[in-house]
């Protein structure tokens, strides 16, 4: 058997799906919480730092000569050693720097010509292979019309040890955390697709054994689908079955005159010849009535039929008016409705019944579209003013072969195709007394399409 095309895997599309979500979520959380944390740790190293330079600017006095000291030593004892990683500065314009003793030989290089009335802190890269942390803020002391610009620094390698080893457990974290959920979304996908397995040997069932439905209980997101699935195959069962049935009522309707015809061939009947002939027509009659019920089924079973009325009702009239010259014709009622039929059933039938209207009618047809205003169905409403059926033989004359009027040509099958076929559909046909005409009022029900 050929494969059927492939759209591709569930599992594949639901792991991919869970995949770039997780990923963009983890690296968005990841970057979110590392500017968050790497900004919580730089904050407090800058606070420290703002202890620091508030100290230094608290014990700063002027001595006699003009130059700044300090009244009390700053308690932080890495001042004191050299090359520590901690340094304070203190600088004027036209004064000496006073510097920290861990500076040694060195000074910080703070930008002249400008006042920072506010603490402004930045990074540095002076001294070589020793990135700093530097504040800074300018003070113009008592006794002094100096601007005293207060440095402090720090080397920022244990800042940025702290943020290196931060951003390590964030990322081991988040490859950790993505893992799992991979692994996790993994789980769920294999375990919620697994039902699906239940279908597939469900169905598998339906061939080997010959079950006829699928009754094993199933998850409700595939209810619909197993549902559907019983529909069809009660729609091809009732297709079968309809098939065995013309089948059979085709032979026994051909049965009875092959017998008669056998039956004159054996007798050398004279009258052969009318025989043959006469049963020949009988049998012809049958094959086109099965026929047209045969063409009917197969074409609903392609699919969703649909059919404009009006049109299909205007190319009818146009025809039988050709044949019924004599004979007024009116057509009234919507012109949008559309029933699930084909075009070409629901013309033979608007044909047979029009036609039979204007035949056995005396002069005058009325055809109504939409009659009853159904939601389900359109009612198309066939009226003439002829003689009409009584009431005890409307049934009667939907009956193969049956006719009230012999007088006129006409093989008797008309109205048990219209009935057969319009069945097939899921529509129905009735015979009532036509109250504006007088005659015969023929009520063709079709579903609408969506009804």
């Amino acid at each position: 058997m050929k494969r059927a095309g492939s759209t591709g895997s569930l599992a594949r599309r639901m792991m991919l799906i869970a995949a770039g979500w997780i990923s963009f979520l983890l690296l968005a959380g990841g970057l979110a919480l590392d500017h968050t944390v790497t900004g919580i740790v730089t904050r407090n190293f800058d606070e420290q730092l703002g202890y620091m330079l508030t100290g230094m600017i608290g014990s700063a006095e002027i001595s006699q000569d003009g130059e700044v000291f300090f009244i009390r030593p700053l308690g932080d004892q890495r001042f004191l050693e050299p090359n520590s990683g901690l340094y304070w500065q203190i600088r004027a314009k036209g004064h000496e720097d006073f510097p920290s003793r861990s500076l040694w030989d060195r000074s910080l290089s703070v930008p002249d010509g400008h006042f920072d009335a506010e603490t402004h802190v930045y990074d540095s890269f002076q001294f070589e292979g020793e990135p700093l942390r530097v504040m800074e803020r300018s003070i113009i002391l008592p006794g002094s019309d100096a601007k005293w610009m207060f440095t402090v620094a720090a080397s920022r390698k244990d800042l940025d040890d702290q943020i290196k080893m931060i951003r390590s457990i964030l990322v081991y974290s988040f490859v950790a955390l993505g893992v799992g959920l991979l692994l996790m979304a993994g789980m769920q996908t294999w375990y919620g697709l697994f039902p699906l397995r239940h279908v597939r040997r469900a169905i598998q069932k339906l061939r080997t054994t010959g079950a006829s439905r699928v009754n094993d209980p199933l998850p409700r997101e595939v209810e619909p689908l197993v549902n559907e699935l019983n529909a069809l195959l009660s729609h091809t069962e009732r297709q079968a079955e309809e098939a065995r049935t013309h089948a059979g009522n085709l032979a026994h309707a051909l049965k009875t005159p092959l017998t008669v015809v056998m039956n004159a061939a054996t007798a050398q009947a004279p009258d052969l010849a009318d025989t043959v002939i006469r049963e020949a027509a009988v049998m012809r009659r049958q094959v086109d009535h099965h026929l047209a019920r045969a063409r009917a089924v197969g074409r609903r079973a392609v699919g969703q039929s649909r059919a404009d009325v009006w049109p299909s009702l205007e190319a009818v009239m146009r025809a039988v008016e050709r044949l019924y010259d004599q004979t007024r014709f009116d057509l009234d009622g919507n012109h949008e409705v559309v029933v699930a039929m084909e075009k070409q059933d629901l013309e033979e039938m608007l044909g047979n019944l029009i036609e039979n209207a204007a035949k056995y009618g005396g002069g005058s047809v009325f055809v109504t579209v939409d009659a009853a205003k159904n939601e389900r169905f359109c009612e198309i409403w066939i009226e003439d003013d002829g003689m009409g059926i009584p009431e005890a033989e409307r049934t009667r004359i939907f009956d193969r072969g049956a006719r009230l009027d012999t007088g006129k040509p006409g093989t008797g099958l008309g109205l048990a195709i219209v009935r057969d076929v319009v069945e097939i559909y899921g529509g129905a046909v009735e015979l009532d007394e036509s109250e504006d005409l007088g005659g015969l009022l023929v009520k063709l029900k079709l579903p609408r399409i969506g009804g």
